[in-house]
């Protein structure tokens, strides 16, 4: 998205015009760093971006000196990793580029049109365009990394960056848990799997007898995300779907519709719409087998004979899970990881609706009776929360949130690392400014000339 002009001779030139203009930059430059130039029209753009995001605008001065001075800091990091050699291979920068695409494709369900008629370009403008933006964020990184990388921060720092903080100031936390499960899941049947293999190509042979795919999706799909949607999984990057749902997706034929494929999720037939290189615009209606309610019983019977064992003996959660629990979490001494933080802790809005009936009203250290619930990959089980810790909602604090302070202390101590490696390279880095932006604060933070 932001052209580059490397002609340290045409910088050169272009820089006199700055102290000509009187502020007004006649060759559309705002800014030059090292050999790298920053355009009016990467400024303006990145402004316009900022207002369809925001609506109003109270400052625009204030936004155009926060975007300039992001800006000129990406270039004087790509600057610093030019003159230190670091390299970025092509298959980093490819994985970057489509992970961002799929992003993009996620929150539009999969509209291509959408995002082409957004940014105004085709698919492909927009992927070579950002390509260059994705090389830089690895440049970036790298160079940030080899100055923070290897910064770390002892409990006197982090008491001294909290005493610091006004207890006024200091965040409210939510109420978080910590939670474990056992984990029973019952068997499904040869019989059910057979059934299910029938079914799909069932429908499989009705679309070909000329009824619409989609609609079959609707009906019979147990797949919540996308039955409402005909199916319709939208365009979808190699390396983001179970293997075997690539393997036979990506060896279909535009139209075409797969046999039935097996993965984690359980049994699915694919209907592929459009491929457009290493990316493809799939549909499928998926069909998870279902235990019998024989199996079922013999689930919740089983799971209730394990709390019993565990409160009889007082097992800890550790050893229970290692015994009789089923699942992932089992070798995590049964305790349930967030996959949105990696933690172990869970605030209400990280949990789903089942999950938190039952934990709230449990006490820490109280195993739960067995309940239903799906796993990550959808397949029905039953289980047993036990739960570890209960913290309710306060002001953060030293001995309730440690980690959260500590990580916040470490990052304040990045950042002025960064501060500090900023004023050092821009004493002995080539960087001009326009007039027209002289006035902004991290001009006069960063010694600028």
């Amino acid at each position: 998205m932001r052209k580059v002009l490397l002609s340290a001779l045409l910088a050169g030139i272009l820089l006199s015009g700055f102290a000509q203009g009187g502020g007004t930059s006649i060759d559309g430059i705002v800014a030059v760093i090292g050999k790298s130039v920053i355009l009016r029209s990467d400024l303006e753009k990145h402004f316009n971006d900022y207002k369809m995001q925001f609506k109003t605008i109270e400052d625009p001065d204030e936004v155009y000196c926060t975007i300039l001075e992001n800006l000129v800091y990406n270039k004087l990091m790509v600057n610093q990793a030019e003159l230190d050699s670091i390299e970025v291979s092509d298959e980093e920068v490819d994985y970057r580029l489509n992970t961002r695409i799929q992003y993009f494709l996620q929150q539009t369900g999969g509209d291509v049109k959408y995002i082409e008629n957004y940014f105004n370009k085709s698919m492909a403008d927009i992927k070579k365009e950002m390509r260059e933006m994705m090389y830089e964020q690895a440049l970036i990184e790298q160079v940030q990394a080899g100055v923070t990388g290897s910064i770390t921060i002892t409990p006197s720092e982090v008491h001294q960056f909290a005493s610091k903080i006004s207890p006024d100031s200091m965040p409210i936390v939510s109420t978080t848990y910590q939670f474990g499960e056992i984990v029973k899941i019952p068997p499904v049947s040869d019989e059910e799997i057979a059934s299910v293999k029938e079914q799909l190509t069932s429908y499989r042979e009705r679309v070909l007898r000329g009824e619409r795919f989609g609609a079959l999706a609707r009906l019979y799909s147990d797949d919540p995300g996308s039955a409402s949607k005909g199916g319709d999984l939208g365009f979808v990057e190699r390396g983001t779907l179970y293997p075997e749902f690539e393997a036979a997706a990506f060896n279909l034929k535009t139209g075409e519709i797969s046999q039935v494929v097996k993965t984690q999720a359980g049994y699915h037939i694919i209907q592929l719409i459009e491929r457009r290189g290493e990316s493809i615009h799939v549909a499928h209606i998926l069909i998870q087998p279902k235990p019998s309610t024989d199996e079922q019983v013999r689930a919740i019977t089983y799971l209730d004979s394990v709390r019993k064992v565990i409160l009889d003996e007082k097992l800890t959660l550790e050893e229970a899970a290692k015994k009789f629990s089923e699942g992932p979490t089992r070798l995590n001494g049964g305790m349930v990881v967030n996959p949105y933080n990696n933690s172990l802790s869970f605030d209400r809005q990280s949990l789903d609706e089942a999950t938190f009936t039952t934990i709230n009203k449990l006490i820490p250290g109280e195993f739960s009776e067995c309940v239903p619930f799906v796993n990550d990959d959808g397949v029905m089980a039953y289980r047993i929360i036990y739960l570890k810790e209960k913290v309710l909602e306060h002001k953060a604090n030293l001995v309730e949130d440690y980690d959260m302070i500590k990580n916040a202390a470490l990052e304040q101590k990045k950042y002025d690392a960064m501060e500090k490696w900023v004023l050092d390279k821009v004493k002995v880095t080539n960087i001009k400014i326009s007039e027209q932006y002289k006035y902004c604060p991290f001009v006069t933070k960063w010694q600028i000339p």
